[in-house]
């Protein structure tokens, strides 16, 4: 939910390429960029991201949508540049996304933009991905969702609900499905109630995207991605530290129990003595892990 440390810093940090406010079109070796493309509208705001795309291959891609985190209220889709970038590399198309963020109010501690914002933008995202699929080479079949904190919620909210969930938004391309087939959850919340009453850091972000824990309205149960879970669901990786304090491991293991328990498959990496980000060789390993996972359930099988 904060802005995510070491592991996300070191590979994004001189990646990030900067345009004008227009989209604009920027080639880096073996990938093609296109930035601030608008793929919706949250309310009154467009909706922008960008898309890095293979140099070489005749596609069509699968692609992976990566989303931010930042405790729902900061943070920003240049975080998940370097992400992007490396899936296009590796045969994928690859998005970095922008959503409305809570803009916690500093005198009420609650967000002023709260749920279900954030998770209808996202969805917006696929279903763009999808009615778009033939101009950017994407095989719509094969998409996945990934992120970080915050980006770990809502990826895991993108890839376990569907319409009937009411959580679609009036972003744009209501024709289109935001159905995912790969989610990869990097110590995201997965049950909000808990999260809370096991996480002081917490809470200044639970609020503001849910509201008071006294509310008799809150979205507390609305807003977790355990709730949501149903055999159909597509295949979870979730990479998540030992000793993170600001989401604690109990939230992986809760989520791998529930998972499990309907037959959906789920992998869990813990990596050992790893906080609130990682580095090092556990940073390799999870990013190994992660690709391995990407691979193998969305490149197509011989």
């Amino acid at each position: 939910m904060l802005a995510l440390k070491t592991w996300f810093v070191r590979v994004t940090l001189g990646l990030v390429l900067v345009s004008g406010l227009q989209t604009a079109t920027l080639q880096a070796a073996d990938v093609t960029w296109e930035n601030n493309v608008v793929y919706g509208k949250g309310g009154n705001d467009e909706l922008q991201l960008d898309i890095a795309k293979p140099g070489e291959g005749s596609g069509p891609f699968p692609a992976v949508v990566f989303i931010h985190g930042g405790g729902w209220s900061g943070g920003n889709r240049a975080g998940f540049r370097g992400f992007a970038e490396q899936a296009a590399k590796r045969g994928y198309v690859g998005l970095t996304i922008s959503y409305r963020l809570t803009q916690i109010d500093p005198e009420t501690k609650v967000g002023k933009v709260p749920f279900p914002a954030q998770i209808e933008d996202c969805k917006c995202a696929i279903r763009w991905l999808r009615a778009n699929a033939a101009k950017y080479n994407v095989d719509a079949k094969h998409i996945g969702v990934g992120g970080g904190s915050a980006g770990g919620h809502l990826s895991l909210l993108v890839g376990l609900t569907d319409s009937s969930h009411k959580l679609e938004g009036s972003g744009g391309h209501a024709d289109q499905s935001s159905r995912v087939q790969a989610v990869v959850n990097i110590f995201g919340p997965t049950d909000i109630k808990a999260c809370w009453d096991t996480s002081a850091g917490a809470r200044q972000f639970i609020q503001g995207l849910c509201g008071k824990l006294d509310d008799p309205k809150n979205t507390f149960k609305a807003a977790s991605p355990v709730t949501y879970i149903s055999s159909d669901d597509p295949p979870i990786l979730t990479l998540h530290g030992s000793a993170d304090t600001l989401v604690p491991p109990s939230q992986a293991t809760l989520l791998d129990e529930q998972l499990k328990t309907a037959k959906v498959k789920h992998e869990l990496v813990i990596l050992e003595g790893e906080g609130h980000g990682f580095k090092g060789e556990k940073q390799t390993q999870a990013m190994n892990a992660m690709w391995k996972f990407l691979d193998e359930n969305l490149k197509t099988k011989p």
